[in-house]
C-alpha cells in the first residue's frame, strides 16, 4: 500500500488542534522537529487555498508549496503538493503526496489521525526512509503539547 499513517491522542479539544494546523503562527511552533525549524508559513484553510511552508535545516531553506483540498473546521484538513494555489498543476515535485488530517472526539480529548498518500509504493517507501514516522511523529507530539496550552 502506498499510504503511511500516524495516530495520536491529544489532551486538547479538536478546536485547539485545528487552530494549530490552520493558523500560521501556531504551525511554525510545532510543524518541524528540531533542529530544523519552520521559518515561514502561509495557510489559507479553504479548498483551493495555499498551504506553504519554509523549513530551515542546517542553514538551508526548503520551501514546500501546495493547495488545500478540503477544510472542514475541527474535523478534516487535506492538502497536496501535486497542485498549487488556485488548482494550478505543480511542477518539479520531489516527493509527491496528499495528506489528510482527521480529528475525532476522544474521551481524553482528540484522536488525531494522518494519512499520507503517495502515487506508488516506491515513493511511499522513500518517504518512510526519509523519516516520515519519526519526523511526523515528533511533530505530532509537539502539536499535541502546543494544543494543550492554548
Amino acid at each position: 500500500m502506498a499510504d503511511l499513517t500516524l495516530t495520536r491522542i491529544f489532551k486538547a479539544p479538536r478546536a485547539k488542534v485545528w487552530e494549530c494546523w490552520t493558523q500560521a503562527e501556531h504551525l511554525k511552533k510545532w510543524f518541524t522537529p528540531p533542529p530544523a525549524e519552520t521559518v515561514e508559513a502561509i495557510i489559507d484553510p479553504r479548498p483551493g487555498g495555499r498551504f506553504f511552508t519554509v523549513i530551515r535545516y542546517m542553514g538551508q531553506d526548503m520551501p514546500g508549496d501546495g493547495v488545500i483540498l478540503e477544510a472542514v473546521p475541527g474535523e478534516r484538513l487535506a492538502f497536496t503538493n501535486l497542485l498549487m494555489e488556485g488548482w494550478r498543476p505543480a511542477t518539479d515535485v520531489d516527493l509527491p503526496f496528499t495528506a489528510t488530517i482527521t480529528l475525532r472526539d476522544h474521551p481524553d480529548g482528540t484522536e488525531y489521525h494522518v494519512v499520507a498518500r503517495h502515487p506508488n509504493e516506491e515513493i511511499a517507501r522513500r518517504h518512510e526512509e526519509m523519516g516520515f514516522s519519526q519526523g511526523w511523529g515528533t511533530a505530532a507530539d509537539q502539536l499535541g503539547r502546543l494544543a494543550e496550552t492554548l
